[in-house]
């Protein structure tokens, strides 16, 4: 699941399809029953437990974010970040806000999809593509693999253009995003890992002057992504992909999926703020 920027080891075909069959079976159980169990399936068989792993490898943005590098931090920076970006935290933070907020028909939509042949095929492609640590060298790919489609004036382009904006229907990548760089360098600012303390508003303010230019840049990565993790497959294996996405129970899940995210994501970034003035005194921005 999760064809987004944002982006374990694979997940096979043979371990996918017990555990769509298993999840197809939990819907039928009254909620009370089998919420948890019917949810850790759920993230199993789409492959938003792997996107979610995937927040860990963002650790590396944060010294970035701050003019810094992980080296700034000393030896204990990579035990740091793995204890602050705790998998297995994520994914049970991601399950409390989905028990709530994610409604049985809605999951049982989305897990048929990804039950079926191709949408395994589907989730093993995304999660390979989550957990490559290059994520430059994949873009470079990626982009080449748009400007062969640019020459050649393939269709293809329009169909990796349509997944994206399925996916992202309210355009709200871009503020979600920012918003986290945002929160991550208030509490950096707050803990004392900068000198130099940062006013809201006019970091609020600069970024608003910048969105445009992130916007397009983060739908240029984007394209480059898709056309990186579905290169493997048929233009009518995407078309039958966007037609599923655009349906309006899928549209609500991936709402959902990338608000859980989102918010997950800008919580670890706080929380790395508050280790890292532990580790090295205070720098100016």
């Amino acid at each position: 699941m999760m064809p987004t920027p944002l982006h374990a080891p694979l997940a096979s075909i043979s371990r996918l399809r017990p555990l769509a069959v298993t999840l197809l079976m939990l819907a039928a159980i009254p909620v009370a029953a089998a919420d948890r169990d019917r949810l850790d399936a759920f993230l199993e068989v789409t492959g938003f437990g792997v996107a979610l792993d995937s927040i860990a490898l963002s650790a590396a943005d944060a010294p970035k974010m701050l003019g810094m590098s992980a080296s700034d931090f000393g030896s204990d920076w990579a035990r740091t970040a793995e204890e602050v970006f705790d998998t297995e935290e994520m994914r049970a933070t991601a399950l409390d806000i989905l028990a709530q907020t994610l409604s049985q028909e809605d999951l049982t939509h989305a897990a048929t999809f990804y039950a079926s042949d191709l949408g395994q095929r589907l989730v093993e492609a995304e999660n390979a593509s989550h957990m490559v640590e290059d994520t430059e060298a994949k873009e470079r790919k990626g982009r080449a693999l748009v400007a062969d489609m640019v020459e050649q004036g393939s269709d293809r382009l329009g169909i990796l253009k349509r997944l994206n904006a399925a996916v992202d229907a309210s355009d709200t990548s871009v503020r979600a995003v920012q918003e986290i760089q945002i929160r991550f360098l208030l509490a950096a600012s707050a803990a004392g890992v900068t000198e130099r303390r940062l006013d809201e508003g006019m970091l609020r303010a600069m970024m608003e002057e910048n969105r445009d230019e992130l916007r397009l840049r983060m739908k240029k990565s984007a394209l480059a992504n898709a056309a990186y993790t579905y290169r493997g497959f048929s233009d009518a294996d995407l078309e039958s992909y966007a037609e599923a996405l655009e349906h309006p129970r899928m549209k609500r899940v991936y709402e959902l999926m990338n608000a859980v995210q989102y918010e997950i994501m800008a919580r670890r970034f706080e929380m790395l703020a508050a280790r890292m003035a532990e580790m090295h005194p205070g720098q100016e921005l």
